[in-house]
């Protein structure tokens, strides 16, 4: 195996493994090294939006029928109110964390990516990547090690422009879906904190269940008593999966690259899981990442790469806070939800914004009616 890279990805997650595969197709020589194995699994909602499917299929991946279960949009369901609404163009797909790891393994693998799994990285030097034994060179080396990431810390990128966290817990359940949409339960119980449950249909028998929250030790079997019309959803119905966490963070870098180091994925930062568009984010930062590592063959920089990164965080970032704001005050919530049920075009308006499937006039007006519907309500 040769030594010697154009580009050297660290973390072999979903992110990484984009990242060499948008590199491999530009005709980047490329390795991956992760500590761990094909099949790496992470506690998420497991649902790609549609604008996460195309993004992945310009990867070149597409997730076979067998392997995901098709939904049509989203429905809010707290305080009450029931309210759903279709995408305007294309059908997410709620696909298993390991299936789709194991997806993108293969296609990085059959684009000529050089795979080193079970490789731990130890450290940085100029152009060069430490490993446990063995050393590589490489013009540019990507992290994408994840929220902790070492990368972003050896590289003197950890200075943050915000950075707040939450937690969620994941399992899964073997019951045929009840709807034919992801689903967002939303706490109305104001003697608790704030809290959000994800039902995310993965299979023809089974659904991901997932809840978000700002307190570390509330688990799935504290929080389901908080949703009777989902704990009667359920049923008894047995759980496929052990329950797995993490941390999901709303966080913002001062820089994500340097001259020769560039960051993706959640190790560039982050928007909060409640939007289900962690991926779709980080799909679209290697595709730019890509052509930013192409340029500077020639041009020597990845400034471009910077303002790019923060061009496609906005949209994402806006709707988390959004969401996160309903979620926070019980009041807003409830208004919000009867407007959504009220004037059902302006869900449908928020949830095309939402995908990225609005001009930005369009969303500026969806965001006005949003707001007079809040002031007008009765």
């Amino acid at each position: 195996m040769s030594s010697d890279f154009d580009v050297f990805v660290i973390g072999g997650g979903p992110a990484g493994l984009a990242a060499a595969i948008a590199a491999a197709q530009r005709g980047l020589r490329v390795a991956v090294a992760d500590a761990w194995g094909p099949g790496i699994d992470k506690a998420c909602g497991e649902g790609l939006m549609p604008d996460s499917v195309e993004a992945l299929g310009a990867l070149g991946v597409t997730i076979p029928p067998e392997a995901g279960h098709p939904f049509p949009g989203l429905r809010f369901l707290g305080s009450g109110v029931a309210v759903d609404a279709r995408f305007p163009s294309g059908t997410g797909l709620g696909v298993r964390r390991t299936v789709l790891h194991d997806l993108l393994s293969v296609e990085a693998a059959r684009c000529g990516v050089e795979m080193l799994w079970k490789t731990r990285v130890v450290g940085l030097k100029a152009g060069q990547v430490d490993c446990e034994g063995r050393s590589f060179q490489a013009r540019w080396i990507v992290g994408a090690d994840g929220g902790q990431s070492s990368v972003r810390r050896w590289a003197g990128l950890d200075a943050c422009r915000r950075d707040e966290h939450r937690y969620g817990f994941r399992r899964h359940y073997g019951i045929a879906p009840w709807s034919e949409f992801m689903e967002l339960y939303w706490s109305a119980d104001d003697q608790h904190e704030a809290c959000q449950i994800c039902v995310t249909p993965v299979g023809p028998q089974e659904v991901c269940v997932a809840v978000l929250s700002r307190n570390p030790q509330l688990r799935l079997d504290q929080a389901l008593p908080r949703f009777p019309w989902l704990v009667e959803r359920l049923n008894g119905a047995p759980a496929t999966s052990q329950e797995r966490g993490a941390i999901t963070a709303s966080r913002q870098l001062r820089s994500v690259s340097t001259d020769r180091i560039a960051l993706v994925g959640d190790a560039s930062g982050s928007v909060d899981a409640i939007t289900g568009e962690g991926l779709c984010l980080t799909f679209h930062q290697a595709h730019a990442l890509a052509r930013h590592l192409e340029a500077a063959q020639s041009s020597g920089t990845l400034a471009g790469y910077e303002a790019e990164h923060r061009r496609l965080r906005r949209r994402p970032a806006f709707m988390a806070d959004l969401l996160l704001m309903m979620g926070r005050r019980n009041w807003l919530r409830r208004r919000t939800l009867n407007v959504f049920s009220a004037q059902r075009n302006v869900f449908s308006g928020m949830l095309a914004m939402h995908v990225g499937a609005l001009p930005p006039a369009s969303f500026a007006a969806n965001c006005l009616a949003l707001g007079w519907g809040l002031l007008t309500q009765a």
